[in-house]
C-alpha cells in the first residue's frame, strides 16, 4: 500500500479531526487569504474515530481563542495543534464555551441584537448536539440556524 506523506510546518497551527462535511466551513473561518502562507486543506481522510475526517495546516499562523471558539461550533471534535520549530508545543481538544458573545448571529430577525448596536450573547444549552439561547429573545437555535458573525 502507497502512503503519501504531507510535509510538516514549521511554526502555525494544524487543525486536526475536523469532521469531513464541515472542513471547508472550517477554513473559512481561518480566513486563510495570505499568499506567503503554506495552507493545506485534507478532506476525506481516513479515521478510526469518524470514519472520514479533514485536517487544515496553516503555516506561520497561531489560532486565537475565537477562531477556536466558531471552530467548535462547526467541528466539536476537533484538536489544534500549535506548531514551533516543527515541534507540537500545544495541543488542545476544542470546546464549546458557555457563553457565545459576537461570533453568532442571534436567527430571529426580530431580535434585539439584530436591530440595535448590541453584540449577540448566547447560551449554550446543549454541546452535542448544539442547541444555543439568545440572552436577549430567548430563541433557541440549534446547528443548522448558526450564523456566524
Amino acid at each position: 500500500m502507497k502512503v503519501l506523506d504531507v510535509s510538516a510546518i514549521k511554526d502555525g497551527s494544524v487543525i486536526d479531526h475536523i469532521d469531513s462535511k464541515s472542513t471547508l466551513k472550517v477554513a473559512d473561518i481561518l480566513n486563510i487569504q495570505n499568499e506567503e502562507q503554506v495552507v493545506l486543506v485534507g478532506m476525506n481522510l481516513t479515521s478510526k474515530f469518524l470514519g472520514k475526517k479533514g485536517i487544515i495546516k496553516i503555516g506561520g499562523k497561531i489560532i486565537d481563542q475565537k477562531e477556536v471558539n466558531k471552530i467548535a461550533l462547526i467541528a466539536p471534535n476537533a484538536t489544534v495543534n500549535i506548531i514551533k520549530d516543527y515541534e507540537v508545543v500545544k495541543k488542545f481538544k476544542v470546546a464549546v464555551p458557555e457563553l457565545i458573545e459576537g461570533i453568532v448571529k442571534c436567527f430571529n430577525p426580530n431580535c434585539v441584537s439584530n436591530h440595535h448596536k448590541i453584540e449577540a450573547k448566547l447560551h449554550v444549552v446543549n454541546k452535542n448536539p448544539i442547541k444555543l439561547q439568545c440572552h436577549y429573545c430567548e430563541r433557541i437555535m440549534n446547528s443548522k440556524d448558526i450564523v456566524l458573525i
